[in-house]
């Protein structure tokens, strides 16, 4: 009877369909090789073929960045429906901060983290929701680049954690109603990662794994 009893409140308290169960793995990196650039990924430029490898630690595997005066996103191409899976989920790991960076400003618009949920948008643009973790703007702070196309969420803010893996997780789908303003959400089409120096003339790195979409 105890042991009866002793299962059923594990049930309870874990029903059927756990929060893992509800995502889907976008990519964990476990395909390629160590020190490559990662197999259904394309940068943006093939400079950024330089900046993005996949490394392992302690058996986690994940995407390592390093631009030296570089700004070129690396990209995968998923689509997945919002309406089932509105959320996006991943770690990240800042390393290394630009020196003067602050996205509020164009001459000094670096991150050592950021990653983008992508949009269709026309034959040669996309629109994206860009999440990003800044050195000195505060969270919750909105801006925008490429005449708007690209919505940015400062999600996480300040040096102190660098080094340390955090799990983040946004919902996509309310974001992107929100910031452009739009009751039809369409399909996203992939994800994307920058990690960049260019506008500092300096140095940014960072490391990324795990994406997932995930239900609610």
């Amino acid at each position: 009877m105890r042991l009866a009893l002793a299962l059923l409140a594990l049930l309870l308290a874990f029903p059927t369909g756990s929060r893992a169960e509800d995502c889907v793995t976008v990519d964990n990196f476990a395909k390629g090789k160590v020190g490559e650039f990662p197999p259904d990924w394309k940068p943006r430029k093939d400079s950024g073929r330089e900046v993005y490898s996949i490394q392992e630690m302690d058996g986690l595997r994940f995407l390592h960045a390093l631009a030296k005066g570089l700004g070129i996103q690396a990209a995968k191409q998923y689509e997945w429906d919002l309406k089932t899976y509105p959320v996006l989920a991943w770690s990240w790991r800042p390393v290394v901060f630009p020196k003067g960076s602050d996205e509020r400003q164009s001459k000094t618009n670096d991150s050592a983290v950021s990653v983008y949920a992508v949009f269709p948008h026309t034959a040669w643009s996309v629109k994206s929701v860009k999440y990003i973790w800044s050195a000195v703007v505060p969270v919750g702070t909105r801006l925008s680049s490429s005449g708007g196309l690209t919505q940015v969420l400062v999600v996480r803010s300040g040096t102190e954690d660098k080094d340390k893996w955090t799990e983040e997780r946004v919902n996509v789908l309310q974001d992107y109603k929100k910031f452009f303003d739009e009751s039809d959400v369409p399909k996203a089409s992939g994800v994307a990662v920058l990690t960049d120096s260019d506008d500092t003339k300096s140095v940014a790195e960072g490391d990324y794994s795990n994406f997932r979409v995930c239900k609610p």
